[in-house]
């Protein structure tokens, strides 16, 4: 079997694996976020923390649960790394640095999880298992609660009230994240990932220096960090490790987990606001970026260049050999279209153009289908913005489910848009301008500044991977990127629920001959065209100074 077809048939057994559980899945959702009763583990939660699930929230008091919450996240994650070298289970590691303790605590809480460190010679048990896989959960949590909040805008009327954050936190975690974690980590052991809590031990010589090789809860944290659309990696090769990923079939079951919930939310998006097929427009739109994006990175890698490509039958540096060029290209389309961030291969390492395709894919907003929450609420804000150009191109106000989109809502979409690309180049900018993180840079021309743009685009776009060239533990970087995840995190989510209150105060407009068909494949294409127009006008001009450079000179 040659390797492109056998690239065809995982991307045909992916696509049928989400078929099937797109509908149970979506629908399950939708009921959780609309059931009134509440389970005894979660009553139990609900007393210990001082939180009544049953009162409702405008969007002023549910942001300002969503950003205690994460504050308090970021001040424990911190603290317990500052500690590690006085804590049990460290395997000896000392306590972090400030910087990049900071750096890996924003990260996390941001869902981003960023890595300037190595996993397994940082972190000890303690910190990985009660720091950062508690965070896989409760932040891949609250992106859910901030997208169903602001579904809720749409669905109700004449109302201001989106919820209660701690009731939509604790059943995401509860009836959600946890249940499908825990299959989850059984299949991956069965494929042979790691599942421990053993120490470090040497297991031989290479080059006259010892190898060693510690253990971990490798297994339950890997499946959250997919399923959660988080990215942090137990080792440092991250899901290219073997403990991690072990063959191509565990490989499949990591692509299955992180493009899981963000396709099915849009059965629940549909079933919420009482219009699947609405749902199913949203999701055409992101089924057609990622099947466009996979198809291109393949076309991409198995393009031969020359003597080498030709032999290897592809481009095959930094690739795994047991998950050959097509594993690997829908891998990394997957992880980047969402804010994953979990590699399986070095991305630094793939062609010019290769590369231009992974920073684009976040640079969309991943969107397509995007992270727990965060790719639905992305993708309706830029129907929000589609539905406001027909608009402008008929002369009629434009509405979107029943609501007015006017000055007070395309300004909130619009801030939303803008903050991002701000932050990725502003943050670019400077450090290209400044002398010193410059320095940083492996490679120079081109790819150096493709290092540094896709450290920020990362960062900023709460992705978490890495072109790996760049030594990003240094005091700047680790400072800088810490900022870009925590504003590129949350400034977003006040714009999104301050629109979410804003919508549900509406009155619904009635349907009329001349209201826009947003069920209709004329909308989705209309959706597809605003999405790359406006990401192609952003960042154009500096994808021509790198990725495109590059791909152009090879």
């Amino acid at each position: 079997m040659s390797p492109v077809l056998a690239g065809v048939l995982q991307l045909l057994a992916l696509a049928a694996a989400l078929a099937l559980a797109y509908r149970p899945l979506g629908d399950y959702m939708a009921r959780v976020y609309s059931s009134k009763k509440h389970l005894r583990a979660e009553k139990w939660i609900y007393k210990a923390i001082g939180a009544d699930p049953d009162t409702e929230m405008r969007w002023p008091a549910y942001l300002r649960g969503v950003l205690a919450f994460s504050a308090a996240g970021v001040l424990f994650l911190y603290l317990l790394q500052r500690l590690q070298g006085s804590l049990p289970g460290s395997l000896g590691f000392k306590s972090i640095d400030p910087d990049q303790a900071f750096n890996t605590a924003a990260s996390f809480v941001a869902n981003t999880n960023w890595q300037s460190y190595s996993g397994e010679q940082a972190m000890g048990h303690v910190v990985q298992t009660g720091g950062l896989a508690v965070q896989n959960f409760v932040s891949a949590a609250v992106g859910i609660a901030v997208a169903v909040a602001l579904v809720r805008g749409f669905a109700r009327s004449r109302t201001g009230e989106l919820g209660n954050f701690w009731a939509d936190l604790v059943r995401g975690t509860v009836r959600i994240l946890l249940p499908i974690s825990v299959i989850g980590a059984l299949v991956l052991v069965a494929c042979g990932a790691l599942q421990n809590f053993s120490g470090i031990h040497e297991v031989g010589q290479f080059l006259g220096a010892k190898q060693e090789w510690n253990g971990g809860a490798v297994a339950s944290q890997e499946v959250i960090k997919e399923l959660g659309t988080n990215g942090g990696g137990y080792f440092n090769a991250n899901s290219a490790h073997p403990f991690e990923n072990p063959n191509p079939v565990s490989n499949l079951f990591e692509i299955f987990l992180i493009l899981l919930i963000p396709f099915a939310l849009t059965r629940t998006f549909g079933r919420m606001v009482g219009s699947l097929r609405q749902g199913y427009a949203i999701l055409a739109t992101m089924a057609t970026i990622w099947l466009g994006f996979t198809a291109l990175m393949m076309w991409t890698e198995f393009h031969h260049g020359g003597p080498a490509f030709d032999l290897a039958g592809g481009a095959m540096e930094g690739k795994e050999n047991r998950f050959g060029i097509a594993g690997s290209a829908i891998f990394s389309v997957a992880t980047t279209l969402t804010s994953t961030g979990a590699v399986n291969s070095f991305h630094s390492s793939y062609t010019g153009f290769g590369g231009g395709i992974q920073m684009l894919g976040m640079q969309l907003g991943e969107i397509a289908p995007g992270g727990t929450g965060s790719g639905l609420y992305g993708m309706l804000i830029m129907a929000l913005i589609a539905v406001f150009i027909a608009g402008l191109m008929v002369g009629r106000t434009p509405e979107y489910l029943g609501k007015k989109i006017g000055t007070r809502e395309i300004k909130l979409a619009a801030c939303y848009i803008l903050v991002t690309p701000a932050l990725v180049l502003g943050f670019t900018a400077v450090a290209m301008a400044l002398p010193t993180p410059g320095d940083s840079m492996t490679n120079t021309g081109a790819h150096g500044f493709s290092e540094i743009l896709y450290a920020y685009t990362s960062g900023a776009n709460n992705n978490g991977s890495a072109f790996a060239g760049l030594n990003a533990d240094t005091q700047w970087f680790n400072s800088t990127i810490g900022l870009a995840m925590l504003l590129g995190r949350f400034l977003p989510m006040v714009f999104v629920l301050a629109l979410a209150g804003s919508l549900a105060e509406q009155q619904p407009v009635p349907k009329t001959a001349g209201t826009l068909r947003t069920e209709k494949p004329l909308f989705t294409g209309l959706l597809v065209g605003t999405i790359m127009i406006i990401t192609g006008l952003t960042y154009f001009p500096a994808l021509a100074l790198g990725p495109l450079a590059e791909g152009l000179a090879s």
